[in-house]
């Protein structure tokens, strides 16, 4: 009989092991200057980005700022990479925009707080690696989808236009293009400027003062030097705090609990991929290695936090991560700073904030749109597979017109009956045929003669739910049952429970006709299927033999 050791399979617990705890091993002033500079330059970068999310979701500019600064500090803290940073993204901006119109901004806090529940679950639980499976044409579907819609709620602050915009896609356009009329030419002009001022600000100079800081102080100086009649921070929101806000207890409505569970899954899963995927480009920028299951417990514990200071979803940016990588960042020190340097800006220059234009911010987030798409996909649609291009296209179509929520269940249903659909095809089981064995394998034939009344088959593939029907077919056509049937599980790499049950639909056939299953060659995975199942008392400890000699 096959002994198979099955030890690797045990499971290894999860610690908690934050890696600023081991970057703190041999830390010096040169390692401390390095993130300063770094964390000093990153904070000034996220403080446009942080209001401009915000308001983009539908809450106070503030709320942005505060999320930056506590889930950028705990992210740091407690995460498991050396440089990234946490803060409000615009993957969240479509599914809080939907949750604060639906549920109000206490109903988006018990919401950011149960995604951080189930994002710390996921890393105890060691899902780091998970995450990863989700197909590629769902994750820049929906990040598509999301960039399209943000560029769709700036053009009213963009142009100044007067007009209520619903919040259907279709409806929104109709009376965006149908409100041109009442455009307010100086707004254009100051996002305008601001546009150009990203655009054309020097490459060369970005990596110290980026376009997006420039556009803030020259669409401000701009509006406030020429009195300028343009919507402000001031003139919507009255300006910004200039301290965080005290511990409060977010307002719980049992009622609303089932209506939250499925946008807390979405922001879960967004938080786990977006930060697990800006660990990845750090990884590659300083060639190191994060623990995904640390990170997931510290995007957990951010979330978890900061509703209980008017903060908002959070998770890792990769924009700001690379920013941090390219001025020099070697510890998780500089998100800390990158913390503290947008804790100082809210306290010294909160009262300035009220001049910023809403059409500055636009600017910036025309930008953040236009670089979080993947465009690319459109132009290479022809050269995907069918598959791909429909799951793509059937992604981003319903995260536009429809819902986030549903555009990811959508698109991954999708996917899976194509998995599905792909590994039937790819699966296929053969009676054996003496001149396609190769002489070359140690399992070959070759130099035996097959007895009567044995039949061989040899199964190709995974043996999942999609393919498990074929084992029916086995003993099909043949006019005399067999004494024996010989299965060559050799190149079987996975079996699951639909497949468990039909080989023994296949062992109490045979067995009814007084004839007996062999099982030759079966991997690790398949073989401890078998035996947890119970198949292998049955089929027989002596016929689950290690290779078909």
């Amino acid at each position: 009989m096959h002994k198979s050791n099955l030890s690797h399979l045990k499971h290894i617990p999860f610690k908690f092991r934050p890696r600023i705890v081991e970057c703190m091993k041999g830390y010096g002033v040169s390692s401390l200057a390095a993130d300063i500079g770094a964390g000093a330059i990153v904070g000034i970068v996220a403080l446009p980005l942080a209001m401009a999310f915000a308001i983009a979701s539908g809450v106070e500019p503030g709320q942005g700022i505060f999320t930056a600064i506590i889930a950028g500090f705990l992210i740091s803290a407690l995460g498991g990479s050396k440089v990234q940073i946490g803060g409000p993204t615009g993957a969240f901006v479509v599914i809080i925009s939907g949750v604060v119109a639906k549920y109000g901004i206490q109903g988006l806090f018990i919401c950011t707080i149960m995604a951080g529940a189930m994002l710390v679950a996921m890393g105890l639980m060691q899902m780091g690696s998970v995450i990863k499976y989700i197909p590629r044409p769902v994750t820049v579907g929906f990040t598509n989808g999301i960039a399209v819609i943000i560029f769709s709620t700036q053009i009213k602050s963009f142009f100044g236009l007067s007009v209520d915009t619903p919040a259907d896609f279709i409806e929104k356009m109709k009376a965006l293009f149908g409100a041109f009329g009442t455009i307010n030419w100086q707004t254009t002009l100051v996002g305008a400027v601001s546009l150009a001022a990203i655009i054309l600000w020097p490459v060369k100079w970005r990596r110290r003062l980026p376009g997006s800081v420039v556009a803030l102080v020259v669409g401000t100086l701009l509006a406030a030097l020429f009195g300028l009649n343009v919507d402000t921070i001031g003139s919507t929101f009255g300006g910004i705090p200039d301290s965080l806000p005290a511990f409060q207890i977010p307002e719980f409505k049992w009622g609303e609990l089932r209506g939250l569970i499925v946008p807390s899954l979405t922001i879960a899963i967004l938080a786990a991929i977006e930060s697990l995927l800006s660990a990845v480009v750090a990884d590659g920028l300083i060639e190191d290695r994060h623990d995904s299951n640390q990170e997931l417990v510290a995007q957990g514990v951010a979330n978890i936090v900061t509703p209980f200071f008017g903060g908002i979803p959070a998770t890792g940016a990769i924009a700001r991560t690379a920013a941090n990588v390219k001025n020099g960042a070697k510890t998780p020190v500089a998100g800390i700073v990158h913390a503290v340097t947008l804790l100082l800006i809210l306290l010294i220059c909160a009262p300035l904030a009220k001049f910023i234009p809403m059409s500055c911010l636009a600017a910036i987030l025309f930008v953040v749109s236009f670089n979080m798409g993947d465009w690319r996909e459109f132009a290479f649609i022809n050269k995907m597979t069918k598959s791909d291009a429909f799951v793509y296209l059937c992604t981003f179509v319903l995260t536009v017109l429809f819902d986030l929520t549903v555009a990811v269940e959508v698109g991954m249903l999708v996917s899976a009956l194509f998995f599905i659909r792909r590994i039937t095809h790819s699966t296929h089981i053969d009676a054996f045929d003496r001149e396609a064995e190769s002489l070359e394998n140690l399992e070959s034939l070759d130099g035996y003669e097959n007895p009567r009344g044995v039949m061989i088959f040899r199964i190709f593939g995974a043996l999942m739910f999609g393919a498990a029907d074929k084992l029916d077919g086995v003993l099909r056509g043949n006019a005399v049952p067999p004494r024996v049937v010989i299965l060559r599980m050799r190149t079987v790499m996975a079996l699951d429970s639909t497949a468990i049950n039909a080989l023994d639909r296949l062992n109490s056939k045979i067995r009814a006709t007084g004839a007996v299953l062999l099982l030759s060659g079966t991997h690790s995975q398949p073989l401890q299927m078998i035996h947890k199942s119970g198949l292998a008392s049955k089929i027989g400890e002596d016929n689950i033999c290690e290779n078909i000699h």
